[in-house]
């Protein structure tokens, strides 16, 4: 049986970027790697509030990105 180990963790921050010429909405990123494996999401969501007051565009999600080792 397979198992997965959690080896890292990223967070991204949607922003909303506004709308470009064709009034289609343009979404920024805002990318953070080397986020601690054990922290949880009340945490991600704290931080990542907190670095979102720093950005010029408004907040519109928090993605957390997961990497695993898939091992037999």
């Amino acid at each position: 049986m397979a198992t997965a180990a959690l080896i890292g963790s990223s967070m991204r921050l949607e922003l909303d970027g506004g709308l470009d010429a064709d009034f289609k909405p343009v979404v920024k990123y805002k990318s953070f790697a080397n986020v601690k494996t054990s922290a949880t999401p009340n945490q991600l969501y704290t931080v990542g509030n907190a670095l979102a007051g720093l950005q010029a565009y408004p907040l519109v999600m928090i993605n957390r990105n997961d990497t695993f080792a898939i091992h037999s």
